[in-house]
């Protein structure tokens, strides 16, 4: 009976995960249609990605701390029930405002499903059974995000924008019917500690975190060195450091500084961001090159992005098994050299006259790295502390995923866009590839540093 509550909790939790990833890509391909449709202007359109991420980045760690507070049942509900609404008023939105402030929910409630994810993994499994379904999660995860762009372009072309909203309804419905059947109660007569709020520290994360993202998501076309970009990066470092001080000085802390002393979970935090600026930075511009370098329509770019899903896909069920046998940190370090060499190898290889079939070898590797780095390093994240406060550290690391993603996009963005500008010779799909191939260099890089981190802080075994 255990074993199947715990396969019907993994359920519950991947298809929450799914919802909540699909949706943080798949409106890309929807922009187009919508800003037709609504007759607004492309800046305007750009706020319904814009209001999500943001939304969801800057709640997500008090999102984290409440659950621990107030119970992972409730919120999960919470979660649920906020984001399939939203999803109906994005899909019902008349108008460009109406749109985007739908969205800003949606993104509120993706923190709440993405910030308890683990946690319910957490509290219901043990030992290998929850490696295991943490590495089925992370796969999961990975893999909605991949088929994202192709599952957009599909709903867009046969039944409108409005369907990669309205596609999350009867899934949310069903999610929230078996979230009452599956989960159990929230423990009652929780302490004083875990009942109060640290609404100080919350104001200043999320005002931190929503700055920083606009910064970084508007950086580009207000101009990175703009007195607009400068002034929000400032704002959002002044109000990061006054929310750290605030914390080491808090008897009930939205954020436990104390986590950061723990090697371990400095490395996982490190490994984490990092992937997130490889799995998001990277792809972006491998779809870039395919189709301004190689002409691919968006259906074959996603077709071809097909084996690193499936390949990260297994993988990953496999790096949670790898750590019954090997060390976690050398596990990690092994997803993370198979990034650095597939990220060589298709440096190398992104050429404008580059047969697109040939490049599924070296992006098979960079799925495997990412499967088997992605999941160990979950749950390792989440095995450095007790389970009152795996809220808290899942906020972290979901937090650190979050603005992980946002800076890589930017970062390898500057790199791909300098490295354009600097090829005035020949023809655009020259210096498409020249850019996408600097971009890999760099992914190939913080590969390399990253294998190195976690082999230097995160131990051979148990918790530290």
């Amino acid at each position: 009976m255990a074993a199947v509550r715990g396969r019907a909790i993994l359920g519950l939790v991947i298809a929450g995960t799914a919802l909540v990833v699909i949706d943080m890509t798949i409106v890309t391909i929807g922009l187009p249609a919508i800003q037709a449709d609504l007759g607004t202007t492309l800046a305007g359109v750009q706020w319904v990605i814009v209001g999500y991420m943001i939304t969801m980045g800057a709640v997500t760690q008090v999102a984290g701390s409440l659950s621990d507070r107030i119970g992972r049942r409730r919120m999960y509900l919470l979660g649920i029930a906020l984001f399939t609404l939203a999803s109906l008023a994005c899909g019902a939105a008349p108008t460009p405002v109406v749109l985007d402030l739908a969205r800003a929910l949606q993104g509120i409630g993706g923190a709440v499903l993405m910030v308890n994810a683990l946690p319910l993994l957490s509290d219901h499994l043990d030992g290998e059974r929850r490696n295991l379904a943490i590495s089925t999660w992370g796969s999961a995860a990975t893999a909605a995000g991949l088929i994202a762009p192709l599952l957009g372009g599909t709903l867009v072309d046969a039944f409108g924008w409005r369907a990669i909203f309205l596609i999350n309804v009867p899934i949310g419905v069903a999610a929230f019917l078996l979230c009452l059947r599956v989960l159990p109660a929230d423990a009652s007569g929780r302490s004083a500690a875990h009942g109060r709020i640290d609404w100080a520290g919350a104001a200043l994360l999320i005002a931190a975190l929503a700055v920083g993202d606009l910064a970084l998501l508007r950086g580009e076309e207000q101009g990175w060195a703009s007195a607009a970009t400068l002034t929000q990066l400032v704002i959002a470092a002044v109000l990061l450091v006054a929310f750290l001080l605030l914390q080491s000085r808090s008897g009930a802390a939205t954020l436990d500084l104390a986590l950061f002393r723990k090697p371990a979970f400095t490395g996982a935090a490190a490994a984490v961001f990092i992937s997130r600026v490889l799995s998001i930075g990277g792809t972006v511009y491998f779809v870039q090159y395919f189709q301004e370098a190689l002409h691919l329509s968006p259906t074959q770019s996603g077709l071809l992005l097909a084996p690193v899903f499936l390949a990260q896909m297994a993988a990953g069920l496999l790096g949670g098994k790898l750590l019954s046998w090997f060390a976690p940190g050398h596990v990690i370090a092994a997803g993370y050299l198979c990034k650095a060499v597939s990220a060589t190898w298709l440096a190398l290889a992104l050429t404008p006259a580059a047969s697109p079939w040939l490049l599924t070898i070296p992006l098979l590797v960079w799925g495997v790295g990412g499967g088997i780095a992605g999941a160990p390093v979950m749950a390792v994240a989440m095995n450095v502390t007790d389970r009152q406060r795996a809220g808290m550290v899942s906020g972290t690391i979901t937090s650190l995923a979050s603005i992980g993603a946002g800076i890589g996009t930017a970062v390898l963005g500057a790199v791909y866009t300098t490295r354009i500008a600097g090829v005035t010779a020949g023809p655009r799909e020259a210096a498409v590839a020249s850019g996408a191939s600097a971009v890999l260099y760099g992914c190939a890089g913080l590969a390399v540093i990253t294998m190195v981190l976690v082999l230097a802080l995160i131990p051979r075994r148990g918790r530290a």
